[in-house]
């Protein structure tokens, strides 16, 4: 092939007029320009990973297939071409700038080598090119909380990194070398000079140079966690020579126990704010005595000794809501949150899937009516019987997310429509899903709580349902809900949504029980110290035990409420506290005593309440399973608060002794709560 020898014969000219560097210069050359690209590329430290194996292919066998190729003439013209000029220009560029001394070159030996000394004395095309190989950022599909790491672990590496101070370099010159190893980027013209880490001089003020590169990087395109939680402190040693008495309300919520868990699922360990240890207790369910008669609950009070310190021991007050056997017609008013920030998909969508799950519930007599609320409220669905389902689903599956977030109009609607729907005999109950705060409307707590405490006297009770992360303001779901004479409850997933809305609906919708408080005095000649477990955000003032105008909170039928006291007898060695020397000492009284039980409730829609009372004795038992159980959530609450009073008992304590007393799990909850034990010790070690 006589064309194609001449081709050849043109390309070995080409190559042998091409300028040939002293062997010493050119792995000088070579060094640079890798260590250059090892920085720009970040991979200093480590090699890059990749999930591609390359494939064996032995030489001759590659060489056999390329001659196989039908364009190998203008394909090796077109790639030879292309090596000589980047060779030409890693040889020559660099030389150029920092020492053009240690290139040798053959000047105008050829149009090749011409090309290659032509070096513009503006770098800025340098920079150019630079910019347009960068990657576009792209969008992350990343919540408000992982934004927030992103952004924080991002900072951290840029400060930690080693900056470094621009110095000029002239044609010809070289940095002064010092002592220690210098790293030289090459970038329009400038070299980069170690800092005081690499045993330079820290710079004055210039820009560090990975700073050119966080525009490149994705950039989050949503804004920081803004979750607000109550902030209360545990409740504290109480001495019972000076303070006896203990008021406070009961609480059926379990959001707590939600958040908790969609915080260790996530990796992250709770804020310990979030950690109310009553919800975490009261998210089981118990098999406590059921109540006799037409009683609407059962108490039942056991005394054991306390896991975590064999010289206490833990009271134990079990309560037992009564099942309903015929319940009235209900009427729903589904106030739903559409505002912008509910987009995400552990948002509106999880929120449209939970409540469709509960309208496979509903008796066809009863109602459900749906209002909306960003920037403005909006009724999406007027009162419809439930046996119309496929009209509810509809107006369900067409909500979507933008605009602010009125809230307050939203109630005011809502409550209008409740009370269209309410008829004699009827129970009506508005259902609130948000992810966080009101920003339009009624804005302000007490303005929200005056509202929903005025409202529920018309019978109609308000339940929060908080979805999603990173805006939920669980202050005032629960302002909300205690005030609605209702329930909060945080939904992360939809089995929490079954949970919820299905297997316990009839606990959340129908009251057997109101304004339940609970007293407990104790006896100074048995009980030298105690201190409740939790139920920091429902303390009473004694006097209001009382007081049949002050709000407390509700039970709902087939609730189960647990309470326990860590109580300290006379005589043990686990007394914290010295008697005072000018105080009361207590006379040698009634020793078989050790407290004395008081509850108070209303029965629903009733004004005046009624009290039960009950002596506890003295005398430890054997913890059944359930307290035991109850017992072992308690701990892992108080190991997540970072409570002191635990001393030694650690995480695999409460594993140990939740697995011993999982009993009859038929949900799985209760093996769910030990694998979160497990994942927050894990979490604590790192």
């Amino acid at each position: 092939m006589p064309e194609f020898d001449d081709e050849l014969d043109k390309l070995r000219a080409v190559l042998h007029d091409a300028p040939v560097p002293d062997e010493a210069s050119k792995e000088a050359a070579l060094r640079v320009a890798e260590e250059n690209f090892a920085n720009l590329q970040g991979s200093v430290n480590a090699v890059r990973p990749t999930d591609i194996s390359p494939q064996q292919v032995g030489l001759l066998k590659g060489l056999g297939q390329m001659f196989l190729k039908t364009k190998l003439k203008p394909m090796m013209m077109a790639t030879t071409s292309i090596v000589v000029v980047g060779v030409g220009v890693v040889l020559s560029v660099p030389y150029m700038r920092a020492d053009q001394s240690a290139v040798t070159t053959s000047p105008a030996s050829s149009p090749i080598s011409q090309a290659k000394t032509e070096v513009p004395a503006d770098p800025e095309p340098l920079n150019g090119i630079v910019d347009d190989l960068s990657p576009e950022p792209m969008p992350l599909n990343l919540d408000q909380e992982e934004t927030a790491e992103l952004e924080q672990s991002f900072s951290e590496q840029v400060d930690a990194a080693p900056e470094r101070r621009p110095i000029a370099v002239t044609e010809g010159q070289r940095p002064a070398s010092g002592p220690a190893k210098k790293r030289r980027i090459v970038k329009a013209g400038q070299l980069f000079a170690p800092t005081e880490t690499d045993g330079a001089v820290s710079h004055g003020g210039s820009p560090h140079p990975s700073s050119q590169f966080r525009d490149q990087l994705p950039q989050p395109q949503v804004a920081q966690s803004h979750d607000k939680f109550p902030d209360a402190s545990p409740n504290p040693l109480k001495v019972t020579s000076e303070d006896p008495v203990s008021t406070f309300s009961i609480d059926v919520d379990t959001a707590s126990y939600s958040w908790v868990r969609s915080s260790l699922t996530r990796g992250r360990m709770p804020d310990p704010k979030s950690v109310r240890i009553e919800e975490m207790v009261n998210y089981f369910p118990y098999a406590y005595a059921p109540p006799e008669g037409d009683a609407p609950f059962q108490q039942v009070v056991s005394v054991s000794q306390t896991p975590w310190n064999p010289d206490t021991q833990l009271m134990h007050i079990a309560i037992q809501g009564a099942q309903v056997t015929e319940r009235p017609p209900l009427n729903l008013v589904f106030l739903l949150d559409t505002s912008g920030s509910m987009q995400d998909a552990n948002k509106l969508p999880l929120l449209v899937q939970s409540f469709r799950l509960m309208l496979g519930q509903l008796r066809p007599e009863d109602e459900v009516a749906i209002v909306t609320y960003a920037g403005s409220a909006g009724t999406v669905l007027e009162p419809t019987k439930a046996s119309e389902r496929h009209k509810i689903e509809d107006a369900l599956r067409r909500l979507s997310a933008g605009g602010s977030t009125a809230g307050g109009e939203g109630l005011r609607a809502a409550y209008a429509l409740a009370d269209q729907m309410s008829r004699d005999g009827e129970v009506s109950r508005v259902l609130l899903a948000t992810d966080g705060d009101f920003n339009v409307g009624i804005q302000s707590d007490n303005a929200l709580k005056s509202f929903v405490e005025e409202k529920r006297k018309s019978g109609t009770y308000l339940s929060v349902f908080g979805f999603g992360r990173g805006n939920v303001n669980d202050a005032l779901m629960q302002t909300l809900a205690q005030n609605g004479n209702g329930q909060a409850a945080y939904i992360d997933t939809l089995a929490e949504a079954q949970k919820m809305l299905v297997d316990q609906l009839s606990g959340a919708m129908f009251t057997i029980a109101q304004d339940v408080k609970i007293q407990v005095e104790f006896n100074p000649a048995t009980v030298a110290e105690y201190r409740l477990i939790g139920y920091e955000t429902r303390a009473l003032k004694r006097e209001n035990f009382n007081n049949d105008k002050v709000d407390a909170g509700e039970i709902g039928a087939g609730h189960t409420v647990t309470a326990l006291y860590e109580v300290t007898p006379v005589g043990s060695e686990a007394v914290l506290t010295d008697p005072l020397r000018f105080g009361v000492v207590a006379e040698d009284g009634n020793t078989s005593d050790l407290a004395f039980l008081r509850l108070r409730y209303k029965e629903p829609g009733a004004d005046q309440s009624k009290l039960l009372e009950e002596v506890i004795a003295v005398g430890e038992t054997v913890a059944s399973s359930e307290a035991a159980f109850g017992a072992a959530i308690a701990g892992f609450g108080q190991l997540l608060r970072g409570n002191t009073a635990l001393g030694e008992w650690s995480y695999t304590d409460a594993i140990a002794l939740a697995n011993a007393n999982k009993g009859d799990d038929e949900f799985g909850h209760r093996a769910e709560a030990v694998q979160l034990m497990r994942l927050a010790q894990s979490l604590s070690q790192n």
